[in-house]
């Protein structure tokens, strides 16, 4: 560590410093968002160089087993594993999530929803499995992946100090995002941010922190949009404005979202397929009209609660024990 700030440093080069030159570069940026375009730089190469490693014994088998479905899927996890030290928070999870499809993760606090999401992102390494995220082996290149990845959550916070352009101008520096002043005003129009573009982004609402929160997941045109609890803490008004867009970016687009929520009514009016998690395991899964019908119930929230408190036959295992 030999940088200025003493910590966060490696190689002569200190974050904190680069850290500051970026957002220097965020505020110039915003000051005009009406000004002209410069042309944008020569595109360099997104395909990071191939590295090739030798493989994980415990993770060929089940890799080996699943390439070729996982190639048809968004998302593919199989025998996946997580502990720490004495807790087993993800238990043996397989699952597979279509191209183009809303899926929804469910399940009650400590189900394993929140690990599973930070595998997927390849922010934790699993103990065992395999995760194959937009054909890419997230344990041995997830860096291909990302690119094409992306993540919203009102849990997360934008620095608040920071104005909305100046942090979509952040993130999109991050991300590389190509003709970034017009991306920003593209997402400004369809969100409807145009009215506080400049306002520090700690003084928005929460319904205008979401829509800033979801511009910074767009920013780069991700091709899977991994969400968690979208709509929390807003009117009904505000969560249906977010839920008809995603609906609509979703057609237009044809891009995967994975979907964690506890808003049972948003999961039956989004999502093609439920996956229920309980004590870090898939317990149930299937449509939400396959799950209300199975169940007996009326809705899906009347579903969740039958599965989280253990009240009937799995879906799964009962089509299981017809065959």
């Amino acid at each position: 560590m030999n940088g200025t700030c003493g910590r966060w440093c490696a190689g002569g080069a200190c974050t904190r410093q680069r850290l500051t030159v970026t957002i220097g570069q965020a505020r110039q940026a915003g000051e005009d968002l009406s000004r002209p375009a410069t042309p944008p730089p020569p595109p360099r190469p997104t395909v990071p160089a191939v590295v090739f490693l030798p493989p994980r014994r415990r993770f060929t088998d089940v890799a080996a087993v699943t390439a070729q479905s996982a190639s048809l899927a968004a998302i593919a996890v199989a025998h996946l594993v997580k502990r720490f030290e004495t807790v087993t928070a993800v238990d043996d999870v397989s699952f597979q999530v279509a191209s183009g499809s809303t899926t929804a993760l469910l399940g009650g606090n400590g189900a394993g929803k929140t690990t599973t999401i930070s595998i997927l992102l390849g922010l934790l390494t699993p103990t065992s499995g395999a995760v194959t995220v937009l054909g890419c082996d997230m344990l041995r290149h997830r860096y291909r992946a990302l690119g094409a990845m992306n993540f919203s959550s009102p849990y997360v916070d934008l620095p608040r100090r920071l104005s909305v352009v100046e942090n979509l101008t952040v993130y999109g520096q991050l991300y590389g995002v190509r003709d970034l002043r017009r991306r920003i005003a593209e997402l400004a129009r369809e969100l409807d941010l145009e009215g506080f573009l400049r306002r520090p982004t700690g003084s928005l609402s929460a319904g205008q922190r979401t829509r800033v929160t979801l511009a910074k997941a767009l920013l780069n045109r991700p091709r899977l949009l991994l969400l968690d609890e979208p709509t929390a803490s807003l009117d009904p008004d505000t969560g249906d404005w977010v839920r008809s867009y995603l609906e609509r970016w979703r057609t237009e687009t044809g891009a995967t979202i994975l979907l964690a929520s506890h808003n049972m009514a948003e999961v039956e009016r989004l999502c093609d397929r439920v996956l229920m998690m309980r004590s870090g395991r898939i317990v149930d899964q299937g449509s939400p009209r396959e799950l209300i019908e199975h169940y007996g119930r009326q809705t899906m929230e009347e579903v969740f609660l039958d599965i989280a408190r253990s009240q009937s036959q799995p879906f799964v295992a009962a089509e299981e024990n017809r065959r």
